[in-house]
């Protein structure tokens, strides 16, 4: 199948579909605002997580979320502002926040993550790789009885969906977290996640995709596209214009802008996440969420990563000292003995992650454009659903059986 694909966007997502699509045979070209090396899929927590299958959107979070708005260290931070697109987007989050929204989209979700972990294992296995991949599972720490009652809630659905999930006591946390001294009242473990260094990998992927034929326009802007009966035939650029048979939007937080030339309208927000490297022994093993604190630990490859926070107040790269200060601060409380330095915490960063109102990406054609495939929205799951949001983009360019139900994800949908 020798089609001309472009794909917008060289985040996880873009690289994951380009690897997938080459393998089909198909002539690829990723064109990315940025020189690729930074950005919410450089700086994430690296998590491969089939634990987190309730969707961002879930019942209760806009109460937290209004009280969480008046206060810039809270976990959840929503910037009050007179946008429409935004005030869009926060109604329709609103009308996705039910019970039964919540619970129907659990399968899901679950689905998806449990295909983007198989197929990570499948490319650590591969002879194309060496990235870092490790599958530990994710303690949910908590310090609270509360907190651990709502974790274990969540837990036991986790089971009946065919998870191993276990609900572990301080002392039983210890045993398995041997060295690290965690200060916490027990830890809900779930045995299906993995986790990875992200540099690494898409360092590694960038080289295979090169070395095998795919070409990067770089620090490029796509401007504008030519379109003839319904379809894209070249996509305008700040710095040259590109044929294509088909297009993918892999553009994250930046998605909406882009395809607005369309005529396409796609609710995204953009979810700003900062992360700590802390380069020195940690001690730490076992990737971990701090439940109270929302704060993300992944133990990576020569770094231990803290990771955290969800601040929706446009697309912006200000680093909030307040929000660091938080994850560095819940380090300390969660870990005993571990202080991160004033340096580390200067060298904090942040990326911004695309999210959907209702929690669920956004991965498949649109009506409006016959050869334009969607695939943005993923919020705190883009490196998760990498692989799989990848595989299935090139099934649907190829014509091939989807490996499971996209109809969930479709980007058409009303909320």
């Amino acid at each position: 199948m020798s089609k001309e694909v472009v794909i917008i966007g060289g985040g996880i997502i873009g690289l994951c579909t380009a690897y997938y699509l080459q393998k089909e045979g198909c002539k690829v070209t990723v064109i990315d605002q940025s020189n690729m090396s930074s950005g919410a899929s450089y700086v994430n927590a690296g998590y491969i997580t089939p634990s987190h299958f309730i969707s961002l959107a879930a019942p209760g979070i806009i109460t937290k979320g209004i009280k969480w708005m008046f206060d810039a260290t809270s976990p959840f931070y929503v910037k009050p502002r007179f946008d429409l697109e935004f005030l869009k987007w926060s109604l329709a989050f609103k009308k996705s926040a039910t019970k039964a929204k919540v619970a129907k989209a659990i399968p899901a979700i679950l689905n998806i993550n449990l295909l983007g972990r198989d197929l990570y294992e499948d490319l650590k296995k591969s002879n194309d790789f060496n990235f870092h991949f490790e599958r530990k599972g994710l303690l949910m720490c908590y310090k609270s009885d509360k907190v651990g009652e709502e974790e274990w809630e969540i837990g036991k659905v986790g089971i009946q969906q065919g998870l191993k999930v276990e609900n572990l006591t301080a002392e039983e946390v210890a045993k398995i977290e041997s060295k690290a001294s965690l200060n916490v009242k027990g830890a809900i473990y779930y045995h299906s996640d993995a986790h990875m260094t992200p540099t690494i990998f898409m360092k590694e992927m960038i080289g295979y995709l090169e070395q095998n034929g795919v070409a990067f326009y770089k620090n490029e802007t796509v401007k504008d596209f030519n379109l003839s009966s319904g379809k894209i035939t070249e996509i305008i650029s700040d710095k040259r214009i590109i044929k294509a048979d088909e297009v993918v939007l892999t553009a994250g937080s930046w998605s909406p802008l882009i395809v607005k030339k369309l005529g396409i309208k796609i609710p995204i927000q953009a979810g700003k996440g900062y992360s700590i490297n802390v380069e020195r022994e940690t001690k730490i093993t076992i990737p971990a969420i701090l439940c109270e604190a929302k704060v993300a630990v992944t133990p990576m490859s020569g770094f231990t990563r803290f990771a955290g926070t969800m601040e929706i107040a446009g697309i912006n790269h200000d680093i909030n000292p307040k929000r660091v200060e938080t994850i560095a601060n819940a380090a300390k409380e969660y870990y005993n003995n571990l202080e991160i330095t004033s340096k580390e915490k200067k060298a904090a960063v942040c990326g911004l992650r695309p999210c959907s109102p209702d929690g669920l990406p956004y991965i498949g054609k649109s009506s409006k454009c016959e050869n334009l495939t969607i695939a943005t929205g993923h919020a705190m799951m883009g490196w998760s659903l990498g692989s799989a949001t990848g595989k299935i983009v090139s099934e649907i360019i190829a014509k091939k059986k989807i490996s499971l139900d996209i109809s969930p994800f479709n980007p058409d949908r009303k909320f």
